[in-house]
């Protein structure tokens, strides 16, 4: 039988394994109670299965609240412990909301436990098959945009939201003088009345085409559709119009099944915010871990994907960072390493707070020049202006390619010197 294995962390002043078999029958065919139809067969054939239990150290005091246990007083100590849970693919289908729903929905309510967290999911091959692959990820987004042998440098339009159309498409042409790859919109400015969708994506790709006719090297524009999935759709119908290649989506507030439509409505690489992601993640005891996360979300085909900054602005450690980047580079199911089928990489996205000086723990992080780099404030707040700001950030690429440290390349090379002198400050 082909099992989708979730892996949970779990808090609870009640057996583990007592918890790991009702996450087991309240996720599949069973409930409190056996129930008439719930015959034998049928639980053989579509109950979860627990795959093991790992008791870890155990707690105090609870991570969390239960009416339940208050009601009944059931106290600590709290027993916390890793649990593998495996859930029949058949009782799924190719269904993403319902794999959602199976791995995560109520179990954060169960009364008996005071902390959970859906930690992973590993998928059949067979299974990951049975949903999108990236139209682009890594190797097409280079082969799109001819970048080659080293990273993806962006920015984000600053302000991130109040600009007029024109002011933005001026801002545009400049930062494509400037030399950056790929600029995209603030996740907050998606259709403003000061500058709509139907009004910008002409006006900015008109100056787009002029530069790229002009001087044959093209830049990724990533406007924000983020909308109900109708909106959505028209919007990126209009990109393809205007010949543009990418769009970008607020992941969590459009869900897996409005990303799935549009997926499949265009050709657009699909560049992923994941905004409103420490809600799900920031507490160790509730909610959803990257590696869960990303697997769902990429199996909307997805292209790109944000996790955050190294030494950003956000609340993430930067091994949380680097593993979360890693992930990205690595095929869903591991035997598709290596494999001639489509490519199952998204590039990974960086930005918060980067600048220079952050380029050096990027790299150590991914291993490999395969990432996008993004500066707001790191090129349009460089002291020389943008055209300094995306210089200084390909200078401390040179430098971390040859090995030396960016105060010994800034000896040569005044815009990262400037920003070694800005930022650093």
């Amino acid at each position: 039988m082909d099992l989708i294995e979730a892996r949970y962390l779990i808090e609870t002043p009640v057996d583990p394994e007592k918890i790991a078999h009702i996450i087991a029958g309240e996720q599949s065919s069973g409930t409190f109670v056996r129930v008439a139809g719930e015959t034998d067969e049928l639980r053989e054939r579509c109950s979860a299965r627990v795959l093991s239990v790992r008791e870890l150290a155990p707690t105090d005091h609870p991570s969390l609240q239960s009416a339940y246990l208050t009601a009944r007083g059931i106290t600590g100590p709290y027993r916390r412990a890793e649990v593998r849970v495996g859930f029949p693919v058949d009782n799924i289908g190719r269904n993403l909301a319902t794999l959602a729903a199976t791995v995560s929905g109520n179990l954060y309510d169960l009364g008996e436990v005071t902390g959970l967290k859906l930690i992973d999911l590993k998928l059949p091959k067979a299974y990951r098959d049975l949903y999108d692959y990236p139209v682009a990820g890594t190797k097409g987004t280079r082969k799109r945009m001819k970048v080659h042998d080293r990273p993806f440098f962006g920015t984000i339009i600053k302000p991130n939201v109040g600009l007029r159309t024109n002011d933005i498409a001026d801002l545009v042409e400049q930062l494509c003088e400037a030399g950056v790859d790929f600029i995209k919109d603030d996740e907050v400015c998606a259709n403003p009345a000061s500058a709509p969708l139907h009004d910008r994506i002409p006006v900015i790709m008109d100056r787009v085409r002029r530069y790229r006719d002009r001087t044959g090297r093209d830049v990724m524009i990533a406007f924000n559709i983020t909308d109900e999935t109708d909106a959505m759709r028209r919007h990126a119908d209009l990109i393809e119009k205007e010949g543009g290649s990418c769009a970008m989506v607020s992941m969590n507030w459009t869900g897996l099944s409005a990303l799935q439509t549009l997926r499949a409505s265009t050709g657009l690489v699909l560049h992923g915010h994941r905004n409103g992601f420490g809600a799900l993640s920031r507490h160790p005891l509730i909610g959803m871990a990257y590696p869960a996360y990303q697997t769902l979300y990429r199996l909307t085909g997805m292209d790109h994907m944000h996790v955050h900054g190294m030494g950003g602005k956000f609340c993430d450690e930067d091994s949380e960072v680097q593993a979360s980047a890693r992930l990205c580079a690595e095929p869903l199911t591991d035997n598709m390493a290596g494999g001639n089928g489509p490519e199952d990489h998204v590039l990974p996205v960086f930005s918060s707070g980067q600048w220079a000086g952050t380029v050096p723990a990027t790299y150590d992080a991914v291993g490999s020049a395969d990432f996008m780099f993004l500066a707001g404030g790191g090129i349009l707040a460089h002291p020389s202006g943008p055209k300094a700001g995306i210089a200084s950030l390909r200078q401390a690429w040179d430098a971390c390619k040859a090995g030396i440290s960016l105060e010994k390349h800034a000896t040569s090379h005044p815009e990262l010197a400037s920003a070694l002198s800005f930022y650093g400050a």
